[in-house]
């Protein structure tokens, strides 16, 4: 080969060739630090609207983006633990959801991480956000407000149980709404002279002690506050319904669909999907300040015709009417 020839080829294969120390500068794959105060078990069949929410971004889990998941199962404690990991292995955005818990930990343990949250407590009156349009510093979200639907959840229940003179409201004592919670579902109850009792369960051996007090206070119906601790015992919560058969209604549409009266909330999937989307919007450069947290403007009514039969209820033409979905 002549000379000429051979310093073309090399100087050809020093185009091709990558420069030195390359590979190193790489970016690597983005990585989402996920903690939620939930179950793996309960949110299995809500994950996959968040991925959607991020495949609308451009994001797709294992392709170009990689997730790390950390469950609480309902033991907030954990959450401070889970925090701390992400901030020391430097994700690029953290999603907390499963209650308020999860992002005030968060917070707590980084200014800088972006983090996106779910939560069903007002994030403004608990300063997580200076404003629900301008939320400033490194948290935005969504907010769906859950306390604020159990006295619609309470009169949806009456209405099923119109001859329930008592009703029962099962809570979790160490989530910080609770209190508030329970205010404003007496005040419901005491304007149509229907008594409420709260019974509260903060350990797993309390679901038990719980229920068996349903009979002794001749409970003719029960509220369940939707809380982490609570939703990932779903399935005891549901079997405790049906042993006592005692009318239930629940936050979210998963109750209804394993087996539970009727549920009224928002979807789930609705929320979870435009998490997925704002944590997108986030790994392409937006900033969580200028991302307003969005609040979920439908609401779905589920019953559970199946259930209400074992239960010898019929249920009222005006709540058939009303509901979005119903299970026969």
């Amino acid at each position: 080969m002549r000379r000429r020839q051979l310093l073309a080829l090399l100087g050809a294969a020093a185009l091709v060739r990558p420069p030195a120390g390359y590979a190193q500068h790489q970016k690597a794959m983005p990585v989402i630090g996920y903690m939620s105060g939930g179950s793996a078990s309960f949110y299995q069949s809500i994950l996959p609207a968040f991925r959607e929410g991020l495949r609308e971004q451009g994001y797709i889990e294992g392709e170009n983006v990689a997730i790390e998941y950390r469950w609480a199962e309902g033991d907030y404690d954990r959450l401070p633990a889970f925090a701390a990991e992400f901030v020391n292995r430097k994700v690029d955005v953290i999603a907390a959801t499963g209650g308020e818990r999860a992002s005030s930990e968060a917070k707590a343990a980084t200014s800088t991480i972006p983090i996106v949250f779910t939560s069903g407590s007002d994030p403004v009156a608990d300063r997580r956000v200076a404003s629900l349009a301008r939320p400033g510093g490194n948290l935005t979200g969504v907010s769906f407000l859950t306390v604020e639907l159990h006295p619609k959840r309470f009169e949806l229940i009456s209405e099923m149980v119109p001859q329930a003179r008592t009703i029962a409201l099962l809570v979790n004592p160490n989530q910080g709404a609770t209190e508030n919670l329970i205010r404003q579902v007496a005040a419901a109850a005491k304007a149509k002279r229907i008594e409420l009792k709260a019974l509260k369960v903060a350990v797993e051996a309390d679901f038990d002690v719980a229920f068996a007090l349903l009979e002794k206070l001749k409970a003719g119906a029960l509220i369940v506050q939707t809380d982490p601790f609570i939703d990932a015992r779903r399935d005891h919560v549901l079997a405790l319904a049906a042993r006592f058969a005692v009318p239930a209604i629940y936050g979210f549409r998963q109750f209804a669909a394993a087996g539970g009266l009727m549920s009224y909330g928002v979807s789930l999937a609705g929320v979870y999907r435009q998490l997925g989307a704002y944590v997108g919007k986030i790994l392409s450069g937006a900033k969580p300040a200028d991302l307003p947290v969005q609040q979920p403007t439908r609401f779905e009514l589920v019953i559970n015709l199946k259930t209400a039969k074992a239960l010898g209820l019929t249920v009222p033409q005006l709540i058939l009417a009303r509901a979005d979905e119903v299970i026969e």
